[in-house]
């Protein structure tokens, strides 16, 4: 398509056609050619033919050129049936001028073509685009072109030898190019203005929009490509793989140099990138034949981290579920990738704070020098004010670090004061994504007497009152699912609560999810009910909350059992409040054997047993007790004494959604009783 011929071939397609012009000189009323061939350093023109008309005592004559086909294949150019018609005039003894209509096939510009003793001068306009193209004689392989308005699609063809994925989209430019031809291939050089660029590739790894770009270029084109860049950069956005680069109204300066032999793969000796917010980045980069960096080494200036979430870090942030995470500090150091994985890093922190705006986690005051090694050892150390973890607040602490062959570790134990007590890492090692393998992490936990008060205030729980300890010896995290072994025990309500078989994934991403089991033993039922607006309960509870799944925080799936322990020593009484409460949560009633007025003259009755289950899945809540009554009935309470009171159970499928609302009545004393 002729109107998205890449300057360069037009005008020196042209040029050559012009030249059979000279043919006209007999000044014939009619005269014709025809060439097989036409050869230059960077284009042949296949079966030329030429129609000259110029009547006798003209002073102007009627040019016909037509090309069966144009081939460029250093530029990766081939066009079919060119015809070009123009008005031939000559201007003294040795300078001519032809000007006319180009056409293809698929589009049509206007061409003008003059010839003279110093070499020839060509125009192209097509609209508001324009190419003005110059050759000298003295020169023979040197043509220079001016650009106006040129909208990047037209050099296509020319990029994809470059880079055969890329698809341009959008955008125009001007530049004043020297291009020069050579055994080895094409030189391109000068300064380029370009606006609006748009481009993708067909797996959407990389992709840009709307990038202004002020720009030297020094290409060559051959049997080894190399492209040198300079200039500035500003507005639009590119993404590159998972990198996300956000310029909005920034600017940036920057230095390429890079090159590729043969159809793989590009290589950046060096490149430079200097913004107006303070950014400062150098170093080299090496790509593979899948475009993903293989090898980098990055000297990274004071940055400003305000600055950086948006403009360099959201598509890193975004793919970890942290788009929104607030940053401020500085941050300088060292990064290297050598074969596709982590390699050396030399960070250092000055007054960095991290905040996820979900309240997921913050890290305030964080300092020093974090340090990561795939061979000899090295030593760090970070230094910490305080933060938080889903509510939970902790103190200072200092984080000595040791890397060596690949992982980074504690080279200490850490202990951080945390809800009136202590959390301690007893040990943690990090291992990045390395060689097809994803990172992973383990580390061992022990929590030492959390007032389990401020944990129940911080999640908005509540009031238990009691300690929380525990030891987790290892704990796996690997692919974002973090497995724990061992367990953490809770001394709660005179009783103890175990929980064990914890797995959690996506912790910090979208929609985490975390699974346990939960043992209860001897918990005191008059605390536990008191805190919970349940009426009153006296006795000991003993349970199970087996295949516990909470996802997004809500659970989804658990098999409950629980159960009163009589144990010597202490009564067992249930108010009328206690039991209004369980008939109006579990579809319930409760039945007397004497007359049912008489009920309301006790506050609190005997029992023998309480114990009732839920097996949650798909929503509902198969509800259970201490024995069946009949084909749905269940029995919850059964009653000991004088009245003797029973509380049963009347519909086994009850909704999650329902038995919740049911239960924040109860705890806002809205329920009320049943009777039968």
């Amino acid at each position: 398509m002729l109107a998205r011929m890449p300057p360069i071939l037009r005008v020196i397609a042209l040029s050559l056609l012009v030249a059979l012009a000279v043919v006209g000189d007999a000044m014939a009323r009619s005269a014709k050619a025809r060439i097989a061939r036409i050869d230059s350093p960077v284009a042949r023109l296949d079966e030329v033919r030429m129609h000259l008309r110029w009547p006798a005592g003209a002073t102007e004559g009627a040019l016909r050129i037509d090309a069966r086909r144009l081939a460029a294949p250093d530029l990766g150019y081939r066009f079919e049936r060119l015809q070009w018609d123009c008005a031939l005039r000559r201007a003294g003894w040795s300078e001519w001028r032809c000007d006319g209509p180009m056409r293809t096939p698929r589009g049509k510009v206007q061409l003008s073509i003059r010839v003279h003793e110093r070499g020839l001068e060509g125009e192209l306009v097509r609209g508001r685009s324009r190419i003005a193209v110059s050759r000298r004689s003295s020169a023979p392989d040197l043509t220079r072109i001016d650009l106006a308005a040129i909208p990047l699609a037209w050099t296509r063809e020319l990029l994809l030898q470059a880079w055969p994925e890329a698809q341009l989209k959008d955008g125009t430019g001007d530049a004043r190019l020297r291009v020069t031809a050579a055994r080895d291939g094409v030189r391109i050089a000068g300064p380029m203005e370009l606006r609006g660029i748009a481009l993708d590739t067909p797996d959407g790894r990389i992709a840009a929009e709307g990038i202004d770009a002020s720009v030297d270029l020094d290409m060559q084109l051959g049997a080894t490509d190399r492209v040198r860049l300079a200039g500035r950069i500003g507005r639009g956005e590119a993404l590159f793989g998972t990198t996300y680069l956000a310029l909005q109204e920034r600017e940036a300066a920057f230095e390429l140099d890079a090159g590729q032999t043969g159809a793989c793969c590009w290589r950046i000796p060096r490149f430079a990138w200097r913004d107006d917010h303070g950014l400062e980045v150098a170093g080299s980069a090496a790509f593979g034949p899948d475009a993903a960096v293989r090898e980098l080494d990055v000297q990274i200036g004071r940055a400003d981290l305000a600055g950086l979430r948006d403009a360099y870090l959201g598509g890193w942030l975004g793919a970890a579920g942290l788009g929104n995470l607030e940053m401020r500090g500085v941050l300088d150091g060292r990064l290297v990738v050598r074969d596709g994985a982590l390699g050396t890093v030399d960070l250092r922190l000055d007054g960095v704070h991290v905040r996820d705006p979900d309240g997921r986690f913050a890290f305030d005051g964080l300092e020093g020098r974090a340090r990561f090694s795939p061979s000899a050892p090295v030593e760090g150390e970070l230094r910490m004010d305080g933060g938080s973890v889903w509510g939970l607040g902790f103190g200072p602490a200092r984080i000595p670090m040791r890397s060596a062959a690949g992982e980074l570790a504690l080279s200490a134990p850490v202990s951080v004061p945390m809800l009136g007590g202590s959390l301690a890492f007893d040990h943690v090692a990090i291992r990045p994504a390395a060689g097809g393998s994803p990172a992973e992490m383990t580390f061992g936990l022990t929590l030492d007497r959390l007032d389990v008060a401020q944990f129940t205030r911080a999640l908005g729980w509540p009031a238990f009152t009691g300690e929380l300890s525990g030891r987790i010896p290892r704990a796996h995290y690997r692919s974002d699912r973090l497995e724990f072994d061992g367990g953490l025990a809770m001394q709660v309500f005179g009783g103890r609560v175990d929980v064990s078989s914890l797995v959690m994934e996506r912790p910090f991403g979208v929609a985490p999810t975390l699974g346990a089991d939960i043992a209860l033993e001897d918990l005191d039922l008059e605390s536990l009910t008191g805190v919970l607006g349940f009426g009153s309960i006296t006795g000991r509870l003993d349970g199970r909350i087996a295949g516990l799944r909470l996802v997004d925080w809500q659970p989804t799936t658990f098999d409950a059992r629980l159960r009163t322990d009589r144990t010597r020593g202490i009564p067992q009484r249930i108010s009328q409040r206690a039991v209004q409460d369980l008939s109006s949560v579990g579809d319930a009633s409760f039945v007397s054997s004497l007359q049912s007025q008489l009920i309301g003259l006790f506050d609190d009755f005997g029992y023998s047993r309480i114990g009732i289950d839920c097996r949650l899945a798909d929503g509902i809540c198969d509800m259970g007790g201490l024995a069946p009554r009949g084909d749905d009935a269940f029995l919850i309470v059964e009653g000991a004494g004088i009245p003797r009171l029973t509380v049963v159970g009347i519909n086994r499928r009850v909704d999650w959604s329902t038995l919740v609302e049911r239960l924040v009545a109860v705890g806002k004393g809205e329920s009320s009783p049943v009777v039968d």
